[in-house]
């Protein structure tokens, strides 16, 4: 593996760590929650960012940027029937809580999955 890739690794694994740290003093800190599930679905550990998204949801249910997120990474990741089903619920949150411009985003992610 060359040095830049190695240095990449040890990179993630520091800011991974450091949100679990974080995380562990602070459990109820969203955005938290929010950042490692993205550090995980940089690091390809699907199954691990769809736990975290899905705490995220069940714990944060109107944190908007969660649901388009874990959409679109579901899409990145190729579970296209998944990401329109999640991106859909995200279109609804986005809704109920009154995120005209996420919502604008999502309607715009959806037709580009159809």
């Amino acid at each position: 593996m060359p040095i830049e890739d190695s240095i990449k690794v040890v990179q993630d694994m520091s800011r991974r760590a450091a949100l679990e740290k974080m995380l562990a003093e602070d459990p109820q800190d969203v955005f938290l929650h929010y950042a490692l599930a993205n550090e995980l679905v940089k690091a390809g550990e699907h199954a691990a960012a769809w736990d975290r998204f899905a705490l995220l949801h069940r714990d944060f249910p109107d944190y908007v940027p969660a649901w388009f997120r874990h959409a679109q990474a579901l899409g990145e990741a190729g579970e296209t029937d998944e990401a329109r089903t999640v991106g859909q619920q995200a279109l609804v949150v986005a809704e109920r809580v009154g995120d005209m411009h996420a919502a604008g985003e999502i309607r715009g992610f959806l037709e580009m999955l159809s």
